[in-house]
């Protein structure tokens, strides 16, 4: 179940509010002693979190569970540390759990011992689920229906494990795929493709060339350009690994784009902020906020600039 972007907490007797966690979106199946793991895009992420598979076996009932994982550097919710979790190595993977441990905090319930509870209203998913895990090494995550406890939450400083606040109506099903429930921001991000970039001599990077796709087009929505000087040249050589031929790149006959840019493969995740939109094309140039690998590029989609 997805959130509609809202620059204002909705008010009424009928919302409640909860954290929007900064870390990896996350589906927990748990059935009969084995767990299941899954990014939004269906990612297996298991293998990688072995601490929230052995946190979920414990529940007391087999059970569906919507939520966030998180990881900590020196005891911090720390983004770039949940990243760096996503290693093939199970050595690694095993010394990183001590390092850096990963937590689950669930937000939604939507099967509990056999129980579809899609169609019951959220209020009683909430219930359940604060049940289900009371005790566990699973949390449910904070909620309020109180709008100044939320305001609170919005003022916190960017960086921290809350970028935000999602609201849900009480009556709310569970629908997946739809922009049901409301993310509140007060920054403006979009998660957008990279799929070009410019080169100055060195080499050191230029730009990055941003886009969205709007139904079977990659739109070009946009540059990013500001980078610290010492990132220029080691951005250069990460990213020539996703050099791309022109022929069959979706931006091969695409007007508007500089000609000494580079193409690259449209499979990078950029989240980027950026302050005034037309159309489908950033004003000025998009500030990176931080990559994104685990989004899935197909997923990056114009009308987030809705």
């Amino acid at each position: 179940m997805l959130a509609a972007l809202a620059r204002e907490l909705p008010l009424g007797e009928e919302w409640t509010y909860e954290p929007k966690w900064d870390g990896f979106r996350c589906l927990a199946y748990v059935e009969a002693g084995a767990v299941d793991l899954r990014s939004r895009h269906g990612k297996p992420l298991a293998r990688y979190f072995p601490e929230i598979v052995e946190a979920l076996t414990a529940l007391p009932r087999d059970c569906v569970l919507d939520g966030e994982l998180l990881a900590c550097a020196d005891g911090v919710p720390d983004f770039a540390a949940l990243m760096a979790r996503l290693h093939p190595a199970e050595t690694r993977v095993e010394r990183l759990r001590r390092e850096t441990p990963a937590s689950y905090v669930a937000f939604d319930l939507m099967r509990e011992s056999g129980d579809d509870l899609a169609e019951r209203p959220f209020t009683e998913r909430r219930r359940r689920l604060v049940a289900l895990v009371a005790g566990s090494g699973v949390r449910a995550t904070p909620s309020t229906a109180d709008p100044a406890e939320a305001e609170e939450w919005l003022a916190k400083p960017p960086g921290g494990a809350i970028d935000g606040v999602v609201a849900k109506a009480a009556g709310l099903t569970y629908q997946p795929g739809k922009r049901v429930m409301v993310k509140v921001k007060r920054e403006r991000t979009v998660e957008c493709v990279v799929a070009g970039m410019r080169v100055n001599e060195g080499p050191v990077l230029s730009s990055l060339l941003l886009g969205l796709w709007q139904g079977t087009e990659l739109v070009h929505v946009g540059v990013v350009q500001a980078f610290a000087a010492s990132e220029r040249a080691r951005l250069v050589e990460q990213l020539a690994a996703y050099v791309s031929p022109l022929a069959g790149h979706p931006w091969e006959h695409l007007a508007g784009v500089a000609p000494d840019w580079v193409p690259l493969r449209p499979v990078l995740v950029a989240e980027v902020a950026y302050s005034q939109v037309d159309g489908l094309r950033f004003r000025h140039p998009a500030r990176l906020v931080r990559w994104r690998p685990d989004r899935d590029a197909t997923s990056c989609r114009a009308e987030q600039l809705g």
